[in-house]
């Protein structure tokens, strides 16, 4: 996902992206511990994803806290 796209998304559409990329994040390291995971550079997107969508929350949260 794109920072752009992120950006747009509501609060209540933020935290729902963020559960799944997390329970993607835990079932792709279930895998590559057991030697399923076939695109390993996979685990490096969703960990940047879920930094991107927790980044955006707390832009919104500072936002919100000054006005």
């Amino acid at each position: 996902m794109k920072i752009e796209d992120i950006k747009v998304l509501s609060d209540d559409q933020l935290a729902d992206e963020l559960a799944k990329q997390k329970k993607s994040q835990f079932n792709m390291r279930f895998q590559k511990a057991t030697g399923q995971l076939s695109n390993t550079a996979e685990v490096r997107i969703v960990r940047r994803t879920i930094a991107k969508i927790k980044t955006v929350q707390s832009q919104k949260a500072a936002t919100k806290a000054k006005a």
